[in-house]
């Protein structure tokens, strides 16, 4: 009989080398998650400097219901559901692995510091200053051509709370809803998307919200059933002017959910 070949063993080395590198980094990774405690400290950080009005954020986003578990009281539902950040001035951010939310893309900490892996960062900007809010005005809009709505909620959008204008087209033709005499700034932005998982789940058509300003198409966004909440914006000239809306989709009981701000 003769002698195995020594490459006929490289197949079985490989496949131990292999489940031995995994085990390793198992180890390694659940050595390289906080506990409780860090995240106590790190939460403790944020309240000794904390200040109504602030914004809290958390990242990476799957790390958010732990972070909401240790300062959950400090991000009320209005803050939670925000259009987006550009209201706050101060920013605090609570992240592990080296992650960064979005929300503080672009920005420079004033402050940071570790509690057993956990980071705490302040970040300081000024704030953008609102004219008017849609989601304020809606009282005195008109729709024509909605399914259903408009209705202002409190949505599920991209997995992520959402209270925004919820307008419901008719299959291939639009709906629109006009703000007459808007109070504008320099710039208007908002954002669309996809409530509701289980009707995203079933129906796989996008969604488009067009803005005119005095008749003029000057911004448009699709948003599919996988894109969340997507921005728009447009630049306007202060003063004021009718702004309408207008969603559309080839799905019946699309729930079109869009915030739009006007901001100086």
């Amino acid at each position: 009989m003769s002698a195995p070949r020594p490459v006929a063993a490289v197949p079985a080395i490989l496949l131990v080398l292999v489940a031995v590198w995994e085990i390793a980094a198992t180890r390694c990774d659940a050595h390289a998650v906080p506990g409780d405690d860090a995240w106590k400290d790190a939460a403790a950080v944020v309240r000794a400097g904390y200040r109504p009005g602030d914004l809290i954020v958390f990242a990476p986003e799957w790390a958010d219901p732990i972070g909401r578990l240790h300062l959950g009281d400090l991000i009320p539902v209005e803050l939670a559901a925000r259009m987006d950040a550009a209201r706050f001035g101060r920013i605090w951010e609570v992240s592990i692995r080296g992650a960064h939310h979005a929300e503080v893309a672009g920005l420079a900490p004033v402050a940071e510091e570790s509690r057993g892996g956990v980071r705490v960062a302040r970040y300081e900007r000024t704030p953008a200053v609102v004219v008017s809010d849609v989601r304020e005005q809606l009282g005195t809009a008109q729709a024509t051509g909605a399914a259903r709505g408009p209705v202002l909620v409190l949505a599920e959008v991209g997995f992520a709370p959402r209270r925004c204008i919820q307008l419901v087209p008719q299959p291939n033709a639009p709906a629109r809803l006009a703000f007459p005499q808007l109070a504008l700034g320099t710039e208007l932005v908002g954002y669309v998307g996809i409530a509701d998982v289980f009707t995203r789940r079933d129906q796989r058509a996008p969604a488009r919200l067009d803005v005119e300003i005095g008749g003029t198409v000057v911004a448009s966004a699709t948003a599919g059933v996988d894109d969340g909440w997507v921005r728009f914006s447009a630049p306007t000239t202060p003063g004021t002017a009718d702004v309408t809306f207008i969603a559309s989709s080839a799905a019946a009981n699309r729930l079109v959910c869009f915030a739009a701000e006007a901001r100086r």
